[in-house]
């Protein structure tokens, strides 16, 4: 199985990613963790294409989470199975950062780079907000079902997430 996970900052792709990919057998890969060294410093986009591209090589199961559309996104929706997209509420996703800032403040979580230790700022609570969320990426999500259809499921509350999960097999609640 072949999953691409896509949506909102703070929608639990990571942590579906590694249920998912626990449930398949799968490799994992934290698209996060690719395109940020220690200290927060983001790699040239080159060399995260060069990782991306050799993980999907040498993997014939995958799960990859993180949307980065200019590292591999066409070849990641091509040889993807499902394609799921979680797009929950803003103030859900905002819940969801704080917690998750709270739980793992001044440490890397297992989703990152090491190196870079949980933060909270206004510029990210603004991106999880408004920014990470616009009408366009909405749009450009939605048009993913259009290219690729049969493989986009697009998940907007835990109830959908709950049956999506139920549907594969693997109702336990997260």
């Amino acid at each position: 199985m072949r999953v691409v996970l896509i949506g909102t900052s703070g929608s639990g792709k990571s942590t579906l990613a590694q249920r998912l990919g626990k449930l398949y057998g799968a490799a994992v890969l934290h698209l996060d963790a690719v395109h940020f060294l220690p200290g927060w410093v983001e790699r040239p986009v080159e060399e995260e294409r060069e990782i991306v591209g050799r993980f999907l090589d040498e993997h014939d199961s995958w799960v990859i989470d993180g949307s980065y559309g200019d590292v591999c996104f066409e070849r990641r929706l091509e040889e993807a199975d499902r394609i799921l997209v979680l797009w929950f509420n803003r103030f859900v996703c905002l819940r969801r950062v704080v917690s998750r800032w709270l739980r793992n403040r001044g440490r890397s979580r297992d989703s990152m780079a090491e190196g870079c230790e949980e933060k909270m700022d206004a510029g990210f609570v603004w991106w999880v907000l408004h920014e990470g969320r616009t009408a366009s990426k909405h749009k450009a999500f939605l048009g993913i079902g259009e290219r690729y259809p049969g493989k986009l499921v697009w998940i907007g509350n835990r109830r959908q997430l709950d049956a999506y999960l139920a549907s594969i097999g693997d109702g336990a609640t997260q």
